[in-house]
């Protein structure tokens, strides 16, 4: 993806101290500096506006924000920072205890998902403390996986979004985070992962944030690697250029989305194979909508504030 524009500290390595998850991605994904990522942080928050409404969940990828549910993107913050803080500025702080992060595994093969073995979670701007009982609840179902500490540590998709968190939640102390690093799932695994979320998605003190990015295109990633990506679409009947195009592609996706159905969204996945490497996480979320919606004959509501690319 990149690495942060800002000031840089040389790159140390990574290590568990006190079960507390020391992550390595601060010191190129963004800023280790506290002051620093601070200023970045509240600059974002500042210049996103007003909020728009009270989120209940988040998603994180080339951005955009739901108020039901919210999808942040898990590139390095001098690319998608700005329009990050369009979801995190949707959140209530005093209206929420835990906040559920679900991302997709990046760094190790998983059929199902995994939980952490961590008690706290480290960033530059303050700890965050890791929801143990709601941990031993998913744990109990025997559906969920522990996840080895060192993946964890090299895993970028959950920790991009805990510096976000931390700031937000900065006069909530109490609250509690829930990681979970969402494998590759059959369509029977989305919904009962779905199911699962869906007893949570019920209390509205529960927050979900959601990492994903969308498009990769390109045959060729930055790391010069050959056919990374493997997507590299373009009509050049079209006459639009192919960043217009990226963008269409991204924006038929999000109104997929919108409408909370999971099949919707799959049969996008399949027409389209956009490269969304968090359409598990996504689609985990949208069982849990659908899941809650027809046990409560209750909805949700999903609607795009920000989406940008990281080419421009």
């Amino acid at each position: 993806m990149g690495s942060s524009q800002s000031t840089l500290e040389p790159r140390r390595d990574t290590r568990i101290l006190a079960e507390m998850l020391v992550t390595d991605q601060f010191c190129s994904w963004y800023s280790s500096n506290p002051k620093e990522l601070d200023r970045q942080i509240s600059r974002w928050l500042d210049a996103a506006g007003e909020r728009v409404g009270s989120a209940r969940a988040i998603v994180s990828p080339d951005w955009f924000s739901a108020l039901a549910n919210s999808i942040f993107s898990h590139a390095g913050y001098s690319y998608c920072g700005d329009t990050a803080a369009y979801a995190f500025k949707q959140i209530a702080p005093e209206n929420v205890d835990r906040v559920f992060v679900l991302g997709p595994s990046h760094v190790v093969c998983l059929n199902g998902c995994a939980l952490t073995t961590c008690s706290k979670y480290r960033t530059p701007i303050g700890d965050l403390h890791i929801d143990m009982e709601v941990n031993e609840e998913l744990r109990a179902t025997r559906q969920f996986d522990l996840m080895d500490r060192s993946d964890e540590e090299a895993e970028h998709s959950i920790e991009m979004q805990m510096p976000f968190i931390a700031k937000i939640m900065e006069n909530n102390p109490n609250v509690t985070v829930i990681p979970i690093l969402v494998g590759s799932l059959t369509a029977p695994k989305q919904q009962a992962y779905g199911k699962i979320f869906a007893n949570y998605l019920e209390n509205p003190r529960n927050l979900f944030v959601i990492s994903s990015d969308f498009c990769h295109w390109g045959q060729f990633a930055a790391t010069g690697r050959r056919n990374r990506f493997h997507f590299a679409p373009h009509n050049p009947n079209s006459g639009l250029p192919i960043y217009e195009q990226i963008t269409q592609l991204d924006r038929d996706g999000m109104d997929a989305i919108e409408t909370l159905n999971p099949q919707i969204f799959n049969d996008y996945l399949k027409r389209t194979q956009n490269t969304i490497c968090g359409r598990n996480p996504i689609t985990v979320m949208l069982q849990a909508a659908e899941h809650f919606r027809m046990i409560n004959n209750h909805t949700h509501e999903f609607r795009f504030l920000k989406y940008s690319q990281s080419n421009k």
